[in-house]
């Protein structure tokens, strides 16, 4: 099968604070599609201000997914989100929809585009099988049981029926957080998409800047409010979402351990450096095709891109036709 009948898939990445929102809104828009999101965080229901989710006016303009589809103690793996993308990736298809990739988890994007082939997950299955088994004959508690040794907390903020999520923090206790490697994941033998990847960029001293700027905008829109809220609803702050960066730092604040300035500046650094880790990550995907937003205004920027968007869709068309 060549390149040109596989299923298409755009794709728009880019380190965080780059400006991929603004700009997947309208390519979105302009190309009739929905936006898929590619972003690790933004799973989490209820912590918006810190991802940078985008806002209720902004999911009201183009409809996103694989946005607050999980509670804080879930876990989130590099296999469920390519499970759950290339679902959504063929029900735009079958609409007659360009399917719309819009992220910045470096690993995330790679797995999909390329089509990596997880060698545990097979492992996985047959491990949570023959604990549902247990659960069938000796009842949910004996399953917590396990949990309770193996991980304490977890199980204290796990119910014993809350049987799924219970396996699931076994799993991960086994297997680990699934933060796999490129070394770890074993790609198959042609990408299963025929992809146009876009690569938003700046300079770095702008980039940086813009960090900056970000993080203490997230603090005047109420962040230490948000973590507050979340803390009080019950949310534990060794809860998975509350690992992420802004999360951890805030409630490092509230519980008084550093001042909130001194918590703006972790951040900031933080952020800055997980930019540099989304970069080297980038630095694997020689397919990227890069645009430069500071040599260009915003409107120049979607006009190049929409233009070099659709000569691939003519490319695809015309080799259907052949």
């Amino acid at each position: 099968m060549t390149a040109r009948f596989k299923s298409p898939l755009l794709v728009l990445l880019g380190p965080t604070a780059v400006g991929k929102t603004a700009l997947s809104l309208h390519l979105a828009e302009s190309l009739g599609t929905d936006i898929i999101s590619g972003d690790s965080m933004l799973v989490y229901l209820g912590f918006d201000i810190g991802s940078a989710k985008p806002s209720a006016e902004e999911r009201a303009r183009v409809p996103h997914h694989l946005i607050d589809i999980l509670d804080a103690d879930e876990t989130f793996s590099v296999t469920e989100f390519v499970g759950r993308a290339s679902a959504l990736i063929a029900q735009h298809e079958a609409r007659g929809r360009i399917p719309f990739v819009v992220g910045g988890t470096g690993l995330y994007i790679k797995a999909l585009v390329e089509g990596y082939d997880f060698n545990e997950t097979r492992e996985h299955t047959a491990f949570r099988r023959a604990l549902e088994g247990i659960a069938r004959r000796r009842g949910n508690a004996r399953v917590h049981s396990f949990l309770a040794h193996r991980d304490p907390a977890a199980a204290e903020r796990l119910h014993a029926n809350n049987l799924r999520r219970v396996i699931r923090a076994l799993e991960v206790v086994r297997y680990g957080d699934e933060q796999i490697s490129q070394e770890s994941a074993l790609a198959c033998g042609t990408a299963p998409y025929d992809a146009f990847v876009i690569g938003l960029t700046r300079g770095r001293a702008h980039l940086y800047e813009r960090i900056n700027a970000r993080v203490e905008a997230m603090f005047a829109a109420g962040l230490t409010d948000e973590v507050a809220a979340l803390l009080a609803s019950g949310i534990d702050r060794d809860a998975p979402a509350m690992k992420g960066i802004g999360y951890k730092e805030t409630v490092a604040y509230l519980a008084g351990r550093m001042s909130k300035s001194q918590a703006i500046n972790a951040i900031q650094t933080a952020t800055r450096h997980f930019a540099k880790r989304q970069l080297t990550w980038y630095r694997r995907m020689p397919y990227i095709h890069w645009y430069d937003a500071d040599a260009r205004t915003e409107t120049e920027l979607l006009h190049e891109i929409l233009a070099d968007v659709r000569a691939w869709q003519e490319v695809r068309e015309r080799g259907a036709q052949a």
